[in-house]
Order: C-alpha cells, then structure tokens, then sequence
C-alpha cells in the first residue's frame, strides 16, 4: 500500500461502550495492526449536553480492558470546534454553502406533512436562493440561522469495499445543515475536517453510517480532500433476526466483564461476528486474528448474536489457564460478591486454587466459580427443595447425619481417602447403601444435590467447617414438624 495506513474508532462519549462499537473499533485495530499502520482514536463530543465524563471513561476502559491501544494522542471534537467553523465559513464564502434561517417549528411541520402525504423528506431549499435584502431583514430581526451546505446535482457513487459499487441520487438528499445556530459543527462536517487532516486512509464502520457517506464525499470534494476508501459492515442482529438490544443479552463491555468474561475471549467472538478468516476456526488468539484479519473476510450479510457461543468460548479460555493464572480473576470476582475478605491467608488461598481445580472443567464464566461454587467460602443459605424432599424425607435423616458429624469429629486426620473410608464404613455398620450418607451429606454442606466430588469438597472446607455445617443441617430437619411434609413441598 503506497499511503500509510490510518484507521480510527470514534465514539460518542454519550453512552457505554456495546458489542457494535466494540466490534467497530476491533475491526479497525485488527486491520491498524495487520497491515502496520496506525489505529486512531477520536472522541466525538461536540454534543456537551450529552456527552458526560463516566460514559467517556467507561469506553477508554472497555478499549483497554480488549488490550486495543490506540496510537498517537487522543483527538476531542470539543477542543476543535474553531477549526471546524473555519472550514464551514470557507464553504460559506465560496458559494457550497448558505445561511438557512428556517424555524425548526417550520422544518417540523414539513416533515409531519411528508410523512401524512407518506414520501421521504428532505430540506426544500427555502432559504437557498435568498436575496441580499431578505437575508439582511432576517439578520436586523435577529433570527437564528444554521449553515447548509448546497448539494450539487447529479450522482454521488462509491466503490465500498465490502458491498461493492454504491449510488446515490443527490436530488433525494437535500441540502444539509453541517453548523449548527449554536456553532457547533454537526457530525457531517466534523468527521470529514478530522478524517482528512488525521490521514484516514480507510473508514471502517456499520453500515448504519452508509446513508451518511455521500453528503462527507461531497464534503471531501468541496473541501479539496482527497477522500479515503469505505468500508460498511453489515449490523448484528438477534437470534430472531432482529436489530440487537438487551433482550437478546447484548450488554456493556463493562457487564460483559462484571459477569465473568475474559478479555480474549470477547476479543474472539466480536471478531467472528460478521467476519470469517476463510475456513473453519472458531478459537483463535490475537496474533492469529491479526494475520488473517482482511476487510474481503467480512460478509455482505447480518451477523447473529449468539451469547451460547460467547459462553462456551469463555469456556474454552477458562479452562486454558492454569488455576495460578486464573487465581487473581477469580479472586476479584469472589471479592466482588462478598465471598472473600481484602486479606487472604495461606489457608484462603490454598482454598481458591483448589476451589478452581475442582470448577475449572464446569464453568464457564468467572461468575459461575460464584454461583457453582459459594459453598466453598460460606455456609448454604438454603437447602434446594428437590434434595430436600429427595434425599432428607426420610426420619432417619437426622440420625444418620448426626452419625457422620460424631464419626468425622474422631478423625486424627481429614483427607480425602481418610473421609471416604470413615464414610463407608459408618454406612455399613448402619447398613445402608454409601449413597444414603452421601447424598444428604452433600445437601447439608453445599445446599445442592451436584458438584464435585464430595470428599475432596469435605477436604477443603476442613473438620471444623463440615461438623459445624452437618450440626446445622441436622437442627433445620428436627425443626420441621412433620418430617415428611419435606416431600410435598411445592418446589
């Protein structure tokens, strides 16, 4: 490539950062990357009333917490608005643009009157062949007034490079305001300025921003710009083929992380939506989606948003790391839901690092270590109503358990093999079946019928933990009154 590559992501600071931008400003960076050249990152916040400082923050943490490093400084559209009238007031005084004083009661009672009459609306160019004397009459009265640029005639074709050849008929456009009357530049005029005097040399985005395409190539042109080349990716829809919203999980970058996703495997997903390196790979590393990132691998067609597929690949990652690797996430997330304490002994650590070894195979996001797992770091709060009625119907229960807590409390030591062997033992003098121990053992420590293996969790929660656990366990069943109404309960 002869020009130097420059790509940008520029977003709003008005909201938080969703899967649609974020997969933007990967597709930017991959290609920034892929070929050596830069990824640039502007901040379009013309519009102060609803810009604020958290949404901003929470983009440049999300583009961070993805490892997208942006390169040179970050531009704000709120510190060049001079430099944006300047350019508007060139076109103004070479005749490409003009003063429209229209009301926006009038431009509003137009656009109702188009729709009751059910065709498109465009500005009808009252104000674009004013003569001196009106618009010096409308000046002396003090009537607001925006700047519109003057459409030229004829057609305004394109090569993009994801959908090929595209035109636009410029009379089904109209003139189009690029300042506003309170002299802020409208996005239009501000993208074009910025993209030209960055060096874009590529403008990769939604196609959402199709129909904004050619009023900037007019732009381009009546700035004396050379314009850059365009790219148009296809929007992500819903499993119901539908525009992506919440209901269909699409979310924040900053939920995406709250509930446990790790950074490389949101950076994986956002890349194969809507883009495809050609064969079959589903998991791929960084490196890898750099090397075979092309703007021809993008398809002409809607991705579909699969949060199935964002959780198994989550999956995948988890389990790719060592439990010393995952301890620090799984640590904050435990942290995060009152499961740990700031201060972690030795004895709390060796319990998380075991806690992941036994989880690590079953999860699927951070959270799940919390929801799987928060037996491990704090008594049940509840006992599930299915075991209850299944595995603590029977009067014999409360015995049977106190049995345990009696045998477990005599144990010298409290390893696995030593509590399996006390276990057994104790259901055959009591001649039952192990499972008749086992199961309601699982339920008095853990409140559920499932998880790892019962012995190695006994292990880990030590004597101390697992008597006291049985004990209460043991008082919740003598407190119902009628023992078997636990099998009726409606669950």
């Amino acid at each position: 490539m002869t020009k130097e590559v420059k790509v940008r992501f520029a977003p709003s600071p008005t909201g938080y950062l969703h899967v649609g931008g974020a997969r933007t400003a990967l597709f930017n960076w991959l290609y920034a990357r892929k070929y050596g050249g830069k990824f640039l990152l502007r901040i379009e916040d013309t519009d102060q009333e609803r810009s604020s400082a958290e949404a901003l923050q929470a983009i440049l943490d999300g583009l961070k917490w993805l490892g997208l490093d942006w390169d040179e400084e970050m531009i704000f559209q709120s510190k060049r608005v001079e430099l944006y009238r300047r350019y508007c007031q060139n076109l103004l005084q070479e005749g490409k643009a003009y003063y429209c004083y229209c009301s926006p009661e009038r431009l509003e009672e137009k656009r109702r009157q188009a729709q009751k009459e059910k065709r498109p609306w465009k500005y009808d160019g009252t104000c674009r062949a004013l003569s001196d004397k009106e618009r010096e009459r409308l000046e002396r009265d003090g009537i607001p007034r925006v700047i519109r640029f003057r459409v030229p005639e004829g057609k305004t074709i394109f090569q993009d490079l994801v959908h090929g050849e595209v035109v636009f008929e410029n009379d089904t456009i109209g003139d189009f305001v690029i300042l506003r009357s309170d002299g802020h530049p409208v996005y239009q005029m501000a993208a074009v300025v910025d993209d030209a005097l960055t060096g874009i040399s590529l403008v990769l985005r939604g196609d959402d921003h199709l129909s904004n395409t050619p009023k900037q190539l007019m732009l381009y042109e009546a700035l004396g710009f050379s314009a850059p080349r365009f790219a148009h990716v296809p929007q992500i829809l819903g499993p119901d083929r539908k525009r992506l919203s919440k209901r269909h999980g699409a979310k924040s970058l900053t939920e995406y992380k709250m509930e446990g996703y790790l950074p490389e495997a949101v950076v994986n997903f956002l890349a194969l939506l809507g883009w495809s390196p050609g064969d079959n790979r589903e998991k791929m590393t960084i490196d890898e989606l750099i090397d075979a990132f092309s703007i021809e691998g993008i398809s002409k067609k809607s991705a579909i948003f699969d949060e199935r597929k964002l959780e198994w690949l989550n999956g995948q990652y988890l389990r790719e790391r060592s439990s010393k690797d995952l301890f620090k996430d799984v640590v904050e997330t435990l942290r995060t839901h009152g499961l740990l304490g700031e201060e972690i002994d030795d004895q709390s650590r060796e319990r998380v690092l075991t806690t992941i070894d036994l989880l690590k195979e079953r999860v699927r996001k951070l959270t799940d270590f919390v929801d799987l797992g928060s037996y491990f770091f704090q008594d049940p709060v509840a006992y599930e109503e299915k075991g209850k009625r299944k595995h603590w119907a029977d009067p014999a229960v409360a015995v049977r358990l106190q049995a345990v807590a009696d045998e477990l409390s005599n144990l010298d030591g409290f390893a696995v093999d030593e509590i399996e062997k006390a276990v057994r033992n104790l259901a055959g003098r009591l001649k039952i079946g192990a499972g008749e121990l086992i199961h309601p053992i699982r339920l008095a420590l853990s409140g559920r019928t499932f998880g790892p293996g019962l012995f190695e969790l006994m292990e880990v929660l030590g004597k101390e933990t697992v008597v006291r656990r049985l004990r209460k366990a043991i008082d919740y069943v003598k407190a119902q009154k009628e023992p078997n109404d636990i099998s009726v309960k409606a669950s």
